[in-house]
């Protein structure tokens, strides 16, 4: 894929970008050296959505994310349906979705993987018009989110301790939540649940495999619902997440559908939004968009999923 041009919007400010103090020199100098031409904007003074948009608007051929699984989303959000492709750079901390398209998680093997790269049609979902890539959780988790990012850059043992102890003081007084859901493929009822997910395909059992997907073009999003979540549940179900065999916990249920829409009695519901914490307007309404989004990956990675 040496002959297209790439646009590359750096998010100096992610996990890993600013952990390596990676800069648009270095950035430029790897694109060089593997004869690739590309533009990289890494002005993060300017609102990010509108670097996206000018992006997409441009003459680039692939809009490279550099940046973590936030910087993604929101480019993807951009890209759906569209005719540019989209490429990752994972400087992000967690880096789930390159990940689940395996690959390389160095930078310059990321690089080098696009000179060699092809296209995969991959899905997306959708909740209330938003376009997003892994999960949108509701319920204990995002609380719990919330209280992490206060610790976000002091991380010393004793406030690793307090969060601990704020975790489990948190996980012993959730009360849980009435929710309406009302799937495309059942009637509607009324459950009490104290967290719930809904993702785009379906996370993989199996040993080390912790929320991982193998699959990101099923067509189908997967609904997770947690009805009681004490510390017994707690470490039951991470537990069976590390040996691979959580599907069938006994706090857990999951279905598939094309889409759901979930009502809460408030007007505004607190959720992880692809591992951000953001607030969302009820009633939440989820879709799946198949194979809307064109993304480049290494082609032993597409021969693999072809395969399977």
């Amino acid at each position: 894929m040496s002959d297209r041009l790439y646009h590359v919007i750096l998010n100096p400010n992610s996990g890993t970008a600013r952990a390596m103090g990676v800069t648009a020199g270095m950035l430029a100098e790897l694109f060089a050296s593997h004869g690739l031409e590309a533009v990289i904007d890494d002005n993060d003074s300017r609102p990010l959505m509108d670097r996206i948009h000018e992006a997409a608007a441009g003459p680039a051929d692939v809009v490279v994310a550099a940046g973590g699984d936030g910087t993604i989303t929101a480019i993807a959000g951009v890209l759906v349906d569209s005719e540019k492709d989209l490429a990752i750079l994972p400087l992000g901390t967690f880096n789930a979705v390159a990940k689940d398209l395996h690959l390389p998680l160095d930078l310059s093997g990321a690089v080098a993987a696009l000179a060699s790269g092809t296209v995969q049609k991959i899905d997306v979902a959708e909740v209330n018009g938003r376009i997003f890539m892994q999960k949108v959780v509701i319920g204990l988790l995002p609380g719990l989110a919330a209280g992490r990012e206060h610790i976000r850059g002091r991380e010393t043992f004793a406030t690793k301790i307090g969060f601990m102890r704020y975790f489990f003081r948190r996980l012993a007084r959730q009360r849980r939540m009435a929710v309406a859901i009302e799937p495309d493929n059942g009637e509607m009822r009324i459950d009490r649940v104290q967290a719930m997910a809904v993702a785009c395909n379906a996370y993989d059992e199996g040993m080390g495999r912790f929320f991982s997907r193998q699959s990101l073009d099923r067509g189908t999003l997967t609904l997770y619902v947690l009805r009681h979540l004490n510390a017994r549940d707690f470490f039951r179900l991470v537990t069976g997440m590390l040996l691979g065999r959580w599907h069938d916990d006994e706090a857990l249920s999951m279905e598939s559908v094309k889409s759901v829409t979930i009502d809460t009695r408030r007007d505004l519901v607190k959720v992880m939004f692809d591992g951000e914490v953001e607030t969302l307007q009820t009633p939440l309404r989820f879709s799946i968009k198949p194979k809307a989004l064109s993304v480049v990956v290494p082609a032993e990675t597409l021969e693999a999923v072809e395969a399977a």
